[in-house]
């Protein structure tokens, strides 16, 4: 794994702490919860947009997934935030001791949820299919950690348990011999293999394409908003 990889990781989690902590233990727990309901909504909405994006042709098609998923991502966590501070305008008080632990809580919170959804991001940038360090089926957290993977299953899980509607965000079931169904999700594969189809110059396969442009793995992951 690449070392200069991990280190722009720390440094965006590092960064977004930084100007978040800054607000105080109060709005600090608020950008918290912005950036995490954010990224939820995003990811529940990105690739049908994305298959809307589809439809103004081939140039903007490569970018329409990672178009979608980053402009909603920061829609939702401005027009959050924008909301908590007219509904709570007033910060609360706190100890010392309490505001300063909570404040930094918050943010190195925020800043590795912002980095997990920006990591994930990456998945669907029309790029090789391993770069700069990154790779797919890695930990690409200092070969230690795999961020982008905590947060897909935080989705999945969120969308299965938390807020269940029947659909499940990328929750294709497979009969395993022996078990129950169990959900295999398809959410790397399919963009590694759409990246690799890219940067060989050939049209994505079905396999490989996002969600919004039509393509789905064998059992189809969820094409409409999981909640």
């Amino acid at each position: 794994m690449d070392a200069a990889f991990g280190a722009i990781l720390i440094l965006i989690v590092a960064v977004v702490a930084w100007c978040v902590a800054g607000e105080g233990a109060w709005g600090a727990g608020l950008t918290f919860l912005c950036v995490l309901f954010a990224g939820l909504l995003a990811m529940n909405f990105f690739e049908p947009v994305a298959g809307m994006l589809d439809t103004m042709g081939s140039t903007v098609q490569d970018y329409s997934d990672l178009a979608a998923l980053m402009v909603l991502f920061t829609l939702f966590t401005f027009l959050g935030r924008l909301a908590t501070d007219n509904i709570a305008p007033t910060d609360i008080e706190f100890h010392a001791a309490v505001h300063n632990a909570a404040r930094w809580l918050f943010g190195v919170g925020t800043g590795y949820a912002t980095m997990a959804i920006l990591l994930t991001a990456l998945h669907t940038a029309p790029l090789p299919r391993n770069f700069i360090g990154f790779t797919p089926e890695g930990r690409n957290l200092f070969d230690v950690m795999a961020p982008d993977r905590q947060w897909l299953g935080f989705t999945q899980h969120v969308s299965e348990k938390v807020l269940h509607t029947g659909r499940v965000f990328d929750g294709p079931k497979f009969n395993m011999p022996g078990t129950d169904q169990e959900y295999w999700p398809s959410f790397p594969i399919r963009y590694a293999t759409r990246r690799q189809d890219l940067a060989a110059g050939k049209k994505p396969s079905a396999l490989g394409g996002g969600i919004g442009s039509g393509a789905a793995a064998p059992s189809g992951p969820a094409t409409q908003p999981t909640f």
